[in-house]
């Protein structure tokens, strides 16, 4: 099977110009069919706040009703998605910039509420792997924001990183896939307060170990999870670090394995 490398980038990446140009660079330089998924949500945060709407968040995820909606469509979707495509591009990257409702790609349900109502947030049901194949076969690289769809008409906030889990297991079907979750640190750290203190290798057993001693904190919790959660449907690597972990010179980042 062809290699298909799946590549997340986060807030802080997108927030500052120099990191996200030497991350495209990298990113441009990357051999082999790949797939970029982006959130945006410090932006979001700062579009809205200036026009005077509040951004609600509980434990970091965020509340989107209908008007924050707007705002994440115009952010994620629009200027944040199509900075990047232009950007790329500019590299010689035949981008293509696309939401869950594009193709019918990735169509999710409104989260039920239960103890809290995140509103209009999808959790994602399906991927249309074959019509993305067709995409990349044409010799387009995706770029996914961090938007879905129920098919019903309806937009949904979808988190970035289980938006790039779901995509490579879908695309496991037809490609020996691997994710790439890029941020601004090393990788998952033994102590948060010495960022050389990456963990290099993590699989099931190691990770209840680390959550029990409560070493892994709250946020990387979900990322992890997703990560397993590929590894089981398909996906044949994961790795978590910082952009660098894109270059062979690099190895010291964290592997995820079952």
């Amino acid at each position: 099977m062809e290699k298909l490398s799946i590549i997340k980038i986060g807030g802080n990446i997108i927030e500052d110009e120099a990191s996200l140009n030497t991350f495209l660079q990298l990113f441009a330089n990357l051999k082999g069919h790949k797939i970029l998924v982006h959130g945006g949500g410090k932006r979001a945060t700062l579009i809205a706040s200036k026009l005077g709407i509040t951004s609600k968040l509980i434990d970091g995820r965020r509340i989107t009703d209908a008007e924050t909606l707007e705002v994440i469509t115009m952010v994620y979707g629009g200027l944040v998605n199509k900075n990047i495509v232009a950007k790329l591009q500019a590299l010689q990257v035949d981008a293509i910039g696309l939401t869950g409702a594009d193709i019918n790609s990735i169509q999710s349900v409104k989260r039920p509420v239960q103890k809290i109502d995140y509103g209009y947030v999808g959790d994602v049901k399906q991927i249309a792997s074959n019509s993305i194949d067709k995409l990349i076969q044409a010799n387009f690289t995706p770029v996914f924001c961090a938007i879905t769809h129920d098919k019903k008409g309806q937009l949904l906030n979808t988190n970035a990183d289980t938006i790039a889990s779901t995509i490579a297991a879908g695309m496991s079907k037809h490609y020996d896939t691997s994710i790439y979750y890029c941020f601004e640190l090393n990788g998952v750290l033994q102590d948060f307060n010495d960022k050389d203190s990456v963990i290099k290798n993590i699989n099931s057993d190691t990770y209840k170990e680390l959550l029990e001693k409560g070493v892994i904190s709250v946020g990387m919790i979900p990322k992890i999870d997703n990560c397993l959660n590929a590894l089981q449907n398909g996906v044949k690597k994961v790795y978590i670090g910082n952009t660098n972990m894109l270059t062979k010179e690099n190895n010291n980042f964290t592997t995820i394995t079952l």
